[in-house]
């Protein structure tokens, strides 16, 4: 079986707008910018061995906000990142599986690349990811940038960046290899 870092989206791998301490997704092709280290963080976790799989949460498509052409034009950029992309387009009131707090995107993932769920990790920047993650029996990661909203209960680890997350999986996961960002 695999090992995979799943990957929110927003927050994580890009810059999420924050307004009233909340974060949103970037509205345009034109704003959806990747944070600082990202590209060589994801890189090194490939370069172990890692499967890199976003899961995201994108409601606006569902609730008109947003176009799901924008929505795959953003993906469109990371597609070489990363090996797998899931979205999930619904809103809490769908019921869906696939919803983070849901671990669904986590498991069709898994079944689909053979994926060891035990020796995985779900990074994200909210509770969701963090609820996803644990519910699917990953480890999860929480990068902390103080929304005003619901924190993330129990994550393994709280960090500042993806490039913090790297450091720890790879630390956790090879502690004799000498990987470095």
């Amino acid at each position: 079986m695999r090992q995979a870092i799943f990957l929110d989206r927003d927050g994580v791998i890009n810059r999420a707008v924050v307004r009233d301490g909340k974060p949103y997704p970037p509205a345009a092709l034109a704003d959806f910018e990747l944070l600082p280290g990202v590209p060589s963080a994801i890189q090194c976790l490939r370069d172990a061995g890692f499967l890199i799989v976003v899961v995201t949460n994108q409601p606006d498509v569902a609730t008109g906000v947003q176009r799901k052409e924008v929505v795959e034009a953003m993906h469109q950029k990371l597609a070489r990142l990363c090996d797998d992309i899931r979205v999930c387009y619904h809103v809490d009131a769908d019921g869906c599986n696939c919803r983070k707090p849901k671990p669904g995107m986590l498991l069709d993932a898994a079944k689909d690349w053979n994926i060891d769920l035990r020796a995985s990790v779900m990074v994200g920047d909210r509770w969701r990811d963090v609820a996803a993650g644990k519910s699917a029996g990953c480890y999860t990661l929480f990068i902390d940038y103080n929304y005003r909203e619901r924190r993330a209960e129990g994550p393994d680890a709280v960090v500042a960046s993806l490039e913090e997350a790297s450091r720890w999986i790879l630390q956790k996961f090879f502690p004799n290899r000498g990987y470095s960002i």
